[in-house]
């Protein structure tokens, strides 16, 4: 069959699975996978060479992963490296062990037990991510906890897939033979060279790069460089045998600080998203649907207890790191699927003799019938915990906006509309921006204009006329949402005066490491104000209430502009902040005693 023929068989199976599983609210990674495993050879064998497919289609994975590096900038790296080491190193340790010991039980020798192990104890970066991504919830706790732990796995892939050779060489080593000990330290040397030349590489010579393509003006240069800085990279680690997908992560995190991420990030969006549409489609075709009919209760006891397994492990560690009962779930659920690496460790072990063919078919098997499992865990989740969650909002157009206002106002929901009537009040006109499709159809209902679309769309922006307004008021509830605006308006608009809310003062603080120098805490002065008037109704008089909470505010904004250099340090921002506690009522004492010298002249 010609490529424009099984194209068309692609495009359609999706067309027909995705939007119906997703109706149905069971995601659209389940949608990919029911597809593929229609026109599959277990289907309805419209397509035959899947391996194929499956490994070009890994290029989906490789673009995620330089997306990912490039939302992640090293300082924000750095932060993580308690949950990403810690957490990740013992749920990938906890997990091995554990199903090592399984194998062990069930009568695997040793050394087929620990690459077993080390297999499934790794996760599927692209499918937990995709199914976070969709429900909403990378921004919450336990969405950046599974980051963390899916960055390790990644990380730990390298060593597990370099040290398989030497495991299968162990007679050779023991007896004396050193060639191919020799070859493996080559390897590793040639593995460290790689890694030292792409982030040498990425440090002297892709901004000069980025930087003269973009003033050519040719935006389809500019999107065939970005490929190019993605593939290249990622085939450099293939040549000297480490993941791809890790070459493209240190190039993402490399541009992170760059000028032009977001350029690179939206003309690499598009390729991303069909190919790992692909992907997940060329999974659903591997299914050996034949041994799935064959030995049915044997593959469901195998994924129910390494689900079992992943879910006890990751639930106890999300709770000893600090997560509620809700959360830990989610996280527990979230990654307790087999991974794509586990593909690639058991055919290179098979390779190698460490594996037989069968087993590792049979594995193969396990695998993919858990990434199956994973949405419809996490929708039986929602269901018994009755979780409310954000609608998923649809991918429309830029809309066409014919206003001219120097005023715009991202996010219109309780904090924008306050800012808006007072506008409209005044006669002044802005135009509204709102993600939330459901928002605008509420707000629409009380006769105001709104616009559907994310701000942190430069397009969007654009047709907002923000290079001709002179206010922006950043009013986004969601915080991940709002720093990701923030940095589009301040790096693309930096004419523009920008009012924030901040949902917190951690939020706060890091919409003030944007450069953002108005930012109001969404319901700090709405305290002050209850303060106030429980002060008067326990007989302060309204000048000395008024007085009080006026100290307050001025010692806690010139606290937060104190600690701005420490608050990623949770420890010892509670340990100034007993300091500035004690301060403050040290003012107000001093306060008392010249009210009372004063009282006692008089």
């Amino acid at each position: 069959m010609s490529l424009l023929g099984q194209s068309a068989i692609f495009f359609g199976a999706a067309v027909v699975a995705v939007p119906l599983t997703k109706r149905l609210g069971l995601g659209a990674v389940l949608g990919y996978l029911a597809a593929g495993a229609m026109i599959g050879p277990w289907g309805l064998s419209l397509i035959g060479d899947v391996e194929s497919i499956l490994h070009f289609a890994e290029i989906g994975v490789v673009l995620l992963l330089f997306i990912i590096g490039l939302e992640l900038q090293p300082s924000r790296l750095w932060t993580m490296r308690k949950s990403v080491f810690g957490l990740g190193a013992l749920q990938v340790g906890c997990s091995a062990a554990l199903l090592s010991l399984a194998g062990v039980v069930f009568g695997l020798s040793w050394l087929e037990a620990l690459v077993v192990g080390l297999a499934l104890s790794l996760s599927s970066t692209a499918f937990a991510l995709q199914t976070l991504a969709e429900k909403r919830q990378m921004p919450t706790r336990h969405g950046r906890a599974a980051f963390s732990v899916l960055l390790f796995q990644d990380l730990a892939a390298i060593p597990i897939l370099a040290v398989l050779p030497l495991l299968a060489s162990g007679d050779a080593v023991t007896s004396g033979t050193e060639p191919e000990l020799e070859a493996q330290l080559v390897a590793v040397a040639l593995a460290f060279g790689a890694v030292a030349a792409v982030v040498l590489g990425g440090r002297m010579l892709l901004r000069p790069c980025l930087r003269l393509i973009a003033a050519s003006g040719i935006r389809e240069v500019f999107t065939a460089f970005a490929l190019l800085t993605v593939l290249g990279t990622a085939l450099l680690m293939e040549q000297v045998g480490l993941s791809m997908a890790l070459g493209a992560f240190i190039a993402g995190v490399l541009l992170a600080d760059s000028e032009y991420r977001h350029a690179m990030e939206a003309d690499i969006e598009p390729f991303k998203g069909l190919l790992l549409g692909l992907f997940f489609m060329a999974v659903g075709m591997s299914v050996n649907i034949g041994l799935l009919i064959e030995k049915p209760f044997l593959i469901a006891a195998l994924v129910a207890g390494l689900i079992a397994v992943k879910i006890a492990v990751l639930y106890g560690l999300g709770r000893s790191y600090g997560l509620n009962d809700r959360s830990s779930w989610y996280l527990a659920i979230a990654i307790s699927q087999g991974g794509e690496f586990a593909f690639v460790i058991f055919n290179i072990a098979v390779g190698a003799r460490i594996l037989e063919h069968g087993l590792s078919e049979l594995l193969i098997l396990v695998v993919t019938v858990s990434m199956v499992a994973t949405p419809l865990l996490i929708l039986i989740m929602e269901r018994l915990s009755a979780a409310r969650g954000k609608p998923v909002q649809k991918d429309e157009p830029v809309p066409a906006i014919e206003e001219d206002n120097r005023v715009i106002i991202a996010g219109f929901g309780r904090f924008g509309q306050v800012v808006g009537r007072v506008l409209r009040a005044k006669r002044i006109g802005f135009t509204a921006l709102e993600v939330s499709s459901a928002q605008v159809d509420f707000v629409k209902k009380f006769g105001n204009k709104i616009y559907y679309g994310d701000a942190s769309r430069l397009d969007l922006l654009r047709a907002a006329k923000a290079d001709q307004a002179r206010i922006f008021v950043l009013a986004i509830d969601d915080e991940e949402a709002s720093l990701r605006t923030a940095e589009t308006v301040k790096k693309n608009f930096p004419h523009l005066t920008i009012y924030a809310r901040a949902r917190n003062r951690s939020h706060a603080y890091k919409l003030i490491d944007l450069g953002i120098e108005t930012v109001t805490r969404e319901t700090f002065f709405s305290g002050l104000e209850v303060a106030r008037s429980v002060l008067g109704s326990l007989g302060v008089s309204s000048a000395e209430s008024a007085k009080i909470v006026e100290t307050f505010r001025i010692h806690d904004e010139r606290r937060l502009m104190a600690h701005r250099d420490i608050h990623h340090d949770i420890d010892k921002m509670a340990e100034v902040a007993k300091t500035w506690a004690k301060e403050l009522e040290e003012i107000f004492e001093e306060d008392e005693r010249r009210q009372e010298e004063r009282a006692g002249t008089d």
